[in-house]
């Protein structure tokens, strides 16, 4: 049975929503006729998510509830080849064993978002692994090398002199037959992808005569305001600790509480409106964002771990309360023989933070000493802090030093 509601229709058509082509009256229309089929296409190529995954996690699953026919296709195909959007230069291709792990990771992270008992998995490789050389000549027939070159970052090798390689030109055909096999009604993406899924709408048009809806939903900024990504280091995990995760999501720019309440909470949208009236009219925007932390928090975990953090960002952030031995970690100093035979030190953290970040926070005088805050200097005063030292690195991270014997 499909929800006909038109509000409802409406809503999952236009919040979170950056564009839909070719027109989004004309989905709303299929919508109420039929249970239209849609998928997500994901190639494994890691095992790592964030809530830029997310966007487009939630609308999914957001039709799966309204009861359409629902696939989340892994691209354990086109995986192989690598998808070029947005790089300079070829991905590495991955065997059928990293592939499949890389999804078991990616899927149990997912579940967070994800109702798989309402969510078909297929993969393209049933498919595409088995594509003649007749078919495959078959499919590069139905698009222009000109089309292909168009995405805007094979204009950018062209002129920087960069190679293409062929395999990459052809990444959007396949990725496009995906739609013309499960003879789908819609596909879901990223901003990033309207090239690949305008490739699929036109597939589907040539092979099946069938009309092809695309949905591509916005890439969400991170804590500093680029692009939500691993390398910034400016992400929120999907499978942050509680306290990380809603620590981080206090430290998002005020701008972007609105496009986070709108992408990823399923917060009415007539009280996001008055929230951004009440910014707009002097509002504290932080009253805000412990709302959203909390709420992002709560949907991810659980209510009861969701207040804890709140509490424990109260505590040690706004108020500078030292937490308890348990939210500490541990820096390991060794002392070590360098490559050319002089003495060094080696330095192990967990949780993790890298050489680089702990050299920044230094810098900044982030790095403070326990109770009575005094700042870490430089390097090598922190390096030569005695055994049991505990210090406060940046906001929210706490450790313990120890001296290795």
């Amino acid at each position: 049975m499909i929800d006909t509601n038109p509000q409802k229709i409406e809503a999952v058509l236009t919040r979170g929503v950056s564009e839909v082509l070719p027109n989004k009256n004309t989905l709303a229309k299929l919508m109420t006729e039929k249970k239209i089929r849609l998928y997500l296409g994901i190639d494994p190529t890691g095992a790592f998510l964030h809530l830029g995954h997310a966007v487009g996690l939630r609308k999914l699953q957001q039709f799966a509830k309204m009861g359409h026919q629902v696939i989340l296709l892994v691209g354990n195909g086109t995986v192989k080849i690598g998808d070029p959007t947005g790089r300079d230069e070829s991905r590495p291709m991955l065997d059928e064993e990293t592939i499949e792990k890389n999804f078991q990771d990616w899927k149990k992270q997912a579940s967070k978002v994800l109702d798989f008992n309402i969510i078909e998995i297929r993969r393209n490789g049933d498919w595409l692994d088995k594509l003649d050389y007749t078919a495959m000549i078959k499919l590069m027939a139905k698009t222009t090398v000109q089309q292909l070159l168009e995405r805007d970052m094979f204009q950018k090798r062209l002129e920087q002199g960069l190679p293409i390689h062929g395999h990459e030109i052809i990444y959007p055909l396949l990725q496009g037959y995906d739609s013309v096999v499960m003879d789908v009604d819609l596909e879901i993406g990223g901003t990033d992808q309207t090239f690949n899924m305008l490739m699929g709408r036109h597939l589907q048009q040539q092979y099946n005569n069938h009309e092809k809806w695309i949905l591509s939903t916005p890439l969400i900024e991170g804590t500093d305001g680029r692009k939500m990504s691993k390398s910034f280091n400016n992400y929120v995990a999907l499978t942050d600790e509680p306290r990380d995760m809603f620590g981080k999501l206090m430290s998002i720019k005020d701008e972007l509480i609105i496009k986070y309440f709108e992408a990823l909470t399923d917060e009415p949208t007539a009280e996001i409106e008055v929230m951004q009236k009440a910014m707009q009219n002097g509002e504290n925007p932080m009253i805000l964002k412990k709302k959203l932390a909390l709420m992002i928090t709560a949907d991810l975990h659980n209510d009861e771990l969701a207040k804890d953090a709140a509490d424990f960002f109260s505590k040690t952030v706004q108020n500078d309360e030292i937490p308890e031995e348990s939210a500490f970690g541990t820096i390991t100093i060794k002392a070590i023989v360098k490559n050319d035979g002089t003495p060094g030190k080696s330095v192990e953290m967990n949780p993790t933070l890298s050489s680089t970040e702990l050299g920044r926070r230094i810098e900044q005088g982030a790095a403070k000493l326990l109770p009575d805050m005094k700042k870490i200097e430089s390097r090598e005063e922190f390096l030569n802090l005695p055994d049991g030292t505990k210090v406060k690195l940046g906001k929210r991270d706490w450790y313990k030093i120890i001296v290795a014997k």
